[in-house]
């Protein structure tokens, strides 16, 4: 069955003065992309990824693997201890 046309009209119950502001659209569209964090996957990324717990334990996974790479390593006690004897 095929979907009505989406028309831009207010259905025949609402008035204009319903409405206390004058109507705008995407009036807050600006504000939602600015406080939102939605990412957009590429599609050879999202199809490796069944869902977003996927993505997120795959990132922090990274992030762990990118931290202990960067910290520098400790250094064996075993050079100090020869130079010592």
């Amino acid at each position: 069955m095929a979907r009505p046309v989406d028309t831009d009209e207010l259905r025949p119950e609402y008035e204009m003065s319903d409405f206390p502001h004058p109507m705008e659209r995407g009036r807050y569209a600006a504000r939602l992309k600015q406080g939102s964090n939605v990412i957009v996957l590429s599609p050879e990324v999202a199809t490796a990824f069944p869902n977003d717990e996927a993505v997120n334990k795959a990132l922090l996974y990274l992030i762990e693997l990118a931290r202990k790479s960067a910290s520098p390593k400790e250094r064996s006690n075993r050079r100090r201890n020869r130079r010592a004897a």
